[in-house]
């Protein structure tokens, strides 16, 4: 046999009014923890006990009027919303026509008293019991919806890049969400709503109640993700436990146990056999299948075990006037509806059926003559156990509920009424201190949130002006060195032309001194004067490279800054037509640049070029280099003699 679970096993909130009205006044409520730790009272306003379930969410918060809570429809549907996904709101006393909760807690035989406390904690205990109702307003479907966290904004040089970062972001926790959805195996359907760069948003409406989606709400910088119950048409009241049938019980007892239920039609609803079930767990077993009435057995003495049971159910016995004999418990049992494995099944079965024969007209009488505001199990209890007629069973639960509904306490004194006046007061102070309170926290929260955006805005922002800064600054490098690679490849290219087009002519006008040099040749590069000017012109025409032959067509006039000019570009050699400046020839001198005249040096020229022996070349450099080591002689000695001098003109001193 199965055994049955507890119905509950965490923590359940009583709540009832204790001062005040939800519709008016701001109400203060009893409310009662129980718990395996035990019971606790507490007096709380509205605004703390929907804290304390978004803290503790307890698994139940039980009442016996949900509109206690709530003053009308709408504001019970924002109640459930508000509500921990876990946590299931249960209204003890019915559905839509609820019954006092003094007859509720009697039936159920839990301890009342008309005070707001007693009545939390009676509504508590029943609850943990499976008795009541919860209260739905959502179906088992959650819809998720992803959409931005901030305004695209109007106008300004980086909006449209701002509407991308943000559609994108929206685009991406979508994946993410989608992900999440499908790694856990949920159905859902999803639209979404393209924009520019990404979505605007995107909604999921997943086949699976709240509590089983593992997303959350939350506001992440530029998304935001709303999770939500998908709300139902109207409210519905569904019952804790499925309320049970009331049933006859027929009991085999022996080293196998057998039970079987009859329902009160007749008919077979279920049996079952065991060799190692104990009476605790034939009893869950019942309490499983319904509500016994009459519990039998096959026998004239009622076995012992069978009686302790009927005790448990305060059901009505039943035994034959003699031991039944095997031939009545077969033709009893010999429809096709019983399929019973064993005697023991049978036995039971037998019990349980001839049970109902003797009570049947009973069972109809009382089904066809108890009203239908008059709880028909209760009148049916009363027919059986007290032998009461029909009518005089109904009269008799009629009258407890109206005693139950005229009870009234008795009529405060006048120190009692102040005391519950200022009860209330403090309520209502306590109450504005937790607004305050909580008003001073969002405040706290929404600068902390300001003042994270404003620094981030400003960071981002930051970050734009210097990445348009460096943009523009590399733009105009980049449109600066295109310019000159431009230039210097068509100088290069013109150079190029003019030195095929000089060999070309020269070769063409000279073609026995060409034949006489052979590929032994320089080419010279000719300056009109020895300036910046005419070097620069120089360098842009055709290039001015290490290794070349110049020709200074006038070398006058030229100082210290133009032949440093002239040395950078490390000439092999420089032939000039006229006298130098001492100056500029010391800096080439001291630079190591040879120098020679033009005058006598065989040279064939074309425009700003020239032709000449490879071999002249060598010997200009060569002659150079002579007098150049002795002008290097000529300076030490002068150096030396001037050491001297200073040297004699010291000691005469």
């Amino acid at each position: 046999m199965k055994s049955r679970t507890d119905a509950l096993d965490a923590t359940v909130y009583g709540v009832d009014v204790h001062s005040g009205d939800v519709r008016g006044d701001s109400p203060s409520y009893a409310l009662v923890r129980l718990s395996e730790e035990g019971v606790e009272h507490d007096v709380v306003s509205r605004r703390k006990l929907l804290r304390l379930v978004a803290d503790e969410e307890p698994s139940i918060v039980a009442t016996d009027n949900v509109y206690e809570l709530a003053e009308d429809k709408d504001g019970l549907v924002r109640l459930l919303r508000e509500l921990p996904a876990e946590t299931r709101l249960v209204q003890v006393t019915g559905d839509e026509s609820p019954e006092p909760l003094s007859r509720v807690a009697s039936r159920h035989d839990v301890p009342y008293a008309k005070k707001p406390s007693k009545e939390a904690e009676a509504s508590a205990r029943l609850a943990a019991r499976s008795v009541g109702y919860a209260v739905r307003a959502f179906d088992d479907t959650t819809r998720v919806r992803v959409s931005r966290g901030r305004s695209t904004g109007s106008g300004g040089w980086s909006e449209d890049r701002y509407t991308r970062k943000i559609h994108g972001a929206v685009r991406r926790r979508a994946r993410e969400v989608e992900d999440t959805l499908d790694e856990e195996g949920f159905e859902y359907e999803k639209e979404v709503t393209e924009k520019y760069g990404g979505l605007a948003n995107a909604e999921f409406v997943v086949e699976a109640p709240r509590n089983a989606v593992p997303l959350s709400n939350e506001r992440s910088g530029d998304t935001r993700v709303e999770v939500e119950a998908v709300r139902r048409d109207g409210i519905e009241f569904e019952s804790l436990a499925q309320r049970r049938e009331t049933v006859v019980v027929g009991i085999d007892p022996g080293t196998t146990t057998a039970v079987a239920v009859v329902d009160l039609d007749g008919e077979l609803l279920n049996v079952t056999s065991s060799r190692s079930a104990d009476t605790a767990e034939v009893i869950e077993w019942i309490i499983e299948r319904g509500r016994p009435v009459v519990v039998a057995a096959d026998v004239r003495s009622m076995p012992s075990t069978v009686e302790k049971i009927r005790r448990s159910f305060d059901a009505v016995g039943w035994t034959p006037d003699d031991d039944l004999a095997v031939v009545d418990k077969k033709h009893a049992t010999s429809e096709d509806e019983y399929r019973l494995e064993n005697d023991h099944e049978r036995d039971a079965a037998a019990a349980a059926v001839f049970a109902y024969r003797d009570h049947a007209d009973q069972f109809d009488a009382v089904r066809r003559k108890t009203p239908r505001d008059v709880d028909e199990d209760e009148v049916l209890a009363r027919v059986l156990s007290d032998e009461l007629s029909v009518e005089t069973a109904v009269e008799a639960v009629a009258d407890d509920d109206e005693d139950d509904e005229s009870h009234e306490t008795r009529e405060p004194t006048e120190e009692e009424k102040q005391i519950r006046r200022l009860e209330k007061q403090v309520a209502r102070l306590k109450e504005h201190v937790e607004e305050l309170e909580e008003r001073v926290d969002r405040k706290n929260d929404e600068i902390a949130e300001l003042e994270d955006e404003l620094t981030s805005a400003r960071s981002e922002k930051a970050r734009d002006v210097r990445e348009r800064r460096e943009v523009k600054r590399l733009e105009r490098k980049n449109d600066e060195l295109r310019r000159k690679l431009k230039k210097e490849r068509q100088a290069r290219k013109e150079t190029r032309g003019k030195l095929n087009r000089l060999k070309k002519l020269w070769r063409v006008e000279h073609p026995d001194f060409a034949d006489e040099l052979g590929d032994d040749y320089t080419v010279v590069k000719a300056v009109e004067e020895f300036t910046k000017t005419a070097l620069d012109e120089a360098e842009e025409a055709f290039g001015l490279a290490e290794g070349d032959v110049i020709l200074l067509e006038d070398a006058s006039g030229a100082g210290r800054a133009t032949a440093e000019r002239l040395a950078e570009t490390e000439p092999r050699l420089v032939l000039k037509h006229g006298a130098i400046s001492t100056e500029a020839d010391k800096v080439l001198f001291d630079a190591d640049v040879p120098v020679a005249d033009a005058d006598g040096i065989e040279m064939r020229r074309i425009d700003e070029f020239g032709i000449m022996r490879e071999g002249d070349v060598r010997d200009a450099v060569e002659r150079w280099e002579e007098h150049a080591e002795e002008r290097r002689l000529r300076r030490a000695e002068e150096t030396v003699d001037e050491l001297i001098s200073e040297y004699r003109v010291e000691r005469k001193r």
